[in-house]
């Protein structure tokens, strides 16, 4: 029997490797299907790290639904080398790939409006949240770090083509913790069971951090995508004070853990940090900044603003491929183009992801505009 397995295993393990050659190598925006992919996840390297003005704007998203993948492909998304030529032949540096690690929270579910959407959308609501006490803590079983396997790396790097890079990506410590008390808990328990705060931090942060330590080596992984949700439209979800003491340790200890296996670290907050980012970049080290919205800071002020500091990753705003009509998306994208190239330290992509509900068409739009400032001399 397990002769037979390892030989299923190396049949596997070929058929990715064709599949790896065989893969077309035309891209799939309308308009440059004469166009050659060419990854070089050194660019996006460089880019995030602010090491010089490359001669290729880089590409990234934290993820896209898989309703818009089967929209590219024109076909079902059935297996892992399907994701992999979505992003090879959009133009791509890298694919994304998650620890597989979570805390399970209990989710509510409705019905997905989108257009393409074919199954639910889920979010976190107070009523599911498993624990509000301290007695609810010593009951709760936490999920095992240890258990991470390193065998969807394995098989995501040997069906990499040449060039790309796989972006380690995790949720985030503040968010587990509010998922699992729910956000009135929490915030009430900063004031009332602070112990119970310290310790919530603890549990999670440290089984986040084993989680990522279990696969950062894996090859072909280049950089930390880190999610990781702390403010709304005006200010952060809890008072600076209270990231500063609670949370920015564990954040820090796994920036830190990036930067020892040679990975940068780019954060994907959504929300208003002004207060922090200062902390952000100064003491917890953060490498790039992702996720904007006009409606809080357009990501040309931010650049404007903290350019010169860290690498600055996507900023076409969600509710602009949602809603533009084609020409002025691409009269959006061109301004946003102009000016956040100029400096370096720029990858373009959404301002939070390619969710099932924007537009295709702007979608591709914005990879166009892309695509054709990719000669641009900065």
């Amino acid at each position: 029997m397990l002769a037979l397995q390892r030989l299923i295993n190396t049949i596997e393990h070929c058929a990715y490797v064709v599949s790896k050659h065989a893969m077309e190598n035309t891209l799939l925006i309308p308009g440059l299907e004469h166009k050659k992919a060419c990854p070089d996840f050194t660019r996006l390297r460089d880019a995030v790290l602010r090491q010089g003005c490359s001669d290729r704007l880089p590409f990234l998203e934290l993820f896209a639904d898989f309703e818009i993948i089967e929209a590219v492909l024109g076909r079902p998304l059935e297996k892992l080398e399907d994701q992999v030529e979505f992003w090879y032949r959009l133009g791509y540096d890298s694919v994304p790939m998650g620890t597989g690690f979570g805390f399970g929270t209990p989710r509510a579910a409705t019905p997905n409006t989108a257009n393409l959407a074919r199954r639910d959308r889920y979010w976190v609501t107070e009523d599911l949240c498993p624990i509000r006490t301290r007695e609810d803590y010593e009951r709760y079983e936490w999920p095992d770090p240890d258990e991470v396997s390193t065998q969807p790396f394995e098989e995501l790097a040997a069906c990499l083509p040449e060039g790309m890079a796989i972006i380690l990506q995790s949720s985030g410590v503040l968010e587990n913790v509010m998922w699992l008390m729910g956000y009135t808990a929490f915030a009430a328990a900063l004031y009332d069971d602070p112990e119970l705060v310290a310790d919530m931090f603890e549990q999670v942060g440290s089984r986040i951090y084993r989680a990522i330590q279990r696969v950062i080596d894996c090859d072909r992984v280049g950089g930390v995508f880190f999610g990781e949700d702390m403010g709304f439209k005006t200010a952060t979800m809890v008072a600076p004070e209270h990231l500063r003491k609670y949370h920015f340790p564990y954040l820090k200890k796994i920036v830190t853990l990036a930067h020892e296996h040679g990975k940068f670290f780019i954060l994907h907050s959504c929300g208003n940090l002004s207060e922090v980012m200062d902390d952000l970049i100064d003491d917890v080290g953060i490498d790039a900044k992702h996720s904007f919205e006009d409606a809080i800071m357009p990501v040309s002020e931010f650049k404007r603003i903290y350019g010169s500091r860290i690498g600055v990753v996507g900023g076409i705003d969600v509710d602009a491929l949602s809603r533009l009509n084609a020409e002025d998306m691409r009269d959006y994208v061109c301004r946003v183009l102009d000016q956040c190239i100029p400096g370096g330290g720029y990858v373009l992509g959404s301002g939070n992801s390619v969710a099932n509900y924007i537009k295709l068409e702007n979608y591709f739009i914005m990879l166009e505009e892309g695509w054709r400032y990719r000669q641009a001399v900065t």
